[in-house]
């Protein structure tokens, strides 16, 4: 008990020392370049594009032609659903799931999204016009 008070006497008020002397060096810079309460105005890489993509290989999962930024996807909640399960589809002027989206592991149908294809997000993304972050040779197939 001694011995762990003697070392907190000693360690704390070094550490107290050390952080005095961090900051009254000045010097320490952020990555940005700016103070950290400091809004820094941020250019758009690239925008949404409202026209649809081609697919690029067969099977290729859709790209979502909008924004989902504010779409809750949860256990409890899936706001793609709103517009595209079949049973609001027609109403919304929505693309439908495919009838695969509405088959279990074993390939019964249900009348509900299966669990298995829940979190659109695993597959689907939102399309955009954004330049190449590396070089890529890839060519869409026939």
């Amino acid at each position: 008990m001694r011995k762990n008070l003697l070392i907190s006497a000693i360690v704390v008020p070094t550490l107290l020392a050390t952080a005095a002397l961090a900051q009254s060096a000045g010097g320490v810079n952020s990555l940005r370049g700016a103070a950290v309460d400091e809004t820094v105005p941020v250019e758009d890489v690239f925008h949404q594009d409202e026209n649809r993509f081609t697919r690029n290989y067969r099977q290729q999962p859709p790209l979502v032609p909008h924004s989902i930024a504010q779409y809750q996807i949860d256990l409890k909640a899936n706001r793609c659903l709103s517009c595209h399960d079949w049973t609001n589809a027609g109403d919304r002027n929505a693309p439908t799931l495919s009838m695969t989206h509405y088959q279990d592991r074993e390939g019964n149908q249900l009348d509900v999204v299966a669990g298995t294809r829940w979190f659109c997000t695993q597959c689907h993304v939102p399309q955009a016009d954004a330049p190449a972050l590396v070089d890529n040779t890839f060519e869409a197939s026939n």
